[in-house]
């Protein structure tokens, strides 16, 4: 049988148009998840500068990979620590927010509309290149409203945000009308 073909479906929920899109006035779906990078700790930036450290520019041999290596105990600490049960961060996007989680279960600590910021701006603070990250600075005009820190890959998160922020804004305002 053709796509085109198909016979409805015979079970008492309604199928969605587009998979994992519901309308906003009805339920929050989440979009994306993600973890910020060890460059939200401040000890975390610190070893990122020193790891960036490019002296004597000879192929692999850089003082700062040498740091890098001897600093695997501390930077192990710093990873487990941005999962551990109870002061693990996850940054949540959905249909409607932006929301800062924390711990095992998730727990809201603060969140931020889709409709309070009109742009995204990436700051990236010393040592938090070296990981390829930074932090997303959501901006109502010049307020800032919102802050992300270390977020890994801001490009890619970012673009998402904005996608989902349009989507908000445009549905919002169509139904003004």
């Amino acid at each position: 049988m053709s796509a085109a073909t198909a016979e409805p479906s015979t079970t008492s929920h309604r199928p969605q148009a587009i998979a994992g899109v519901a309308p906003t006035e009805r339920k929050e779906v989440s979009i994306m998840t993600v973890w910020p990078s060890v460059a939200a700790y401040g000890l975390g930036r610190f070893l990122g500068s020193l790891y960036s450290i490019r002296w004597p520019d000879i192929y692999i041999f850089r003082l700062g990979n040498l740091i890098a290596l001897k600093a695997i105990p501390i930077s192990l600490v710093l990873f487990f620590m941005r999962i551990a049960p109870f002061i693990g961060t996850r940054y949540a996007l959905t249909n409607r927010r932006i929301i800062v989680q924390r711990g095992l279960t998730a727990v809201e600590d603060r969140a931020v509309d889709l409709d309070r910021f009109d742009n995204i701006e990436i700051v990236v603070q010393p040592g938090q290149s070296w990981y390829d990250a930074g932090d997303l600075v959501f901006r109502l005009g010049n307020v800032e409203t919102f802050r992300l820190e270390g977020v890994s890959r801001p490009e890619a998160f970012r673009a998402t945000i904005m996608k989902a922020h349009i989507s908000h804004v445009g549905v919002k305002r169509a139904l003004k009308k």
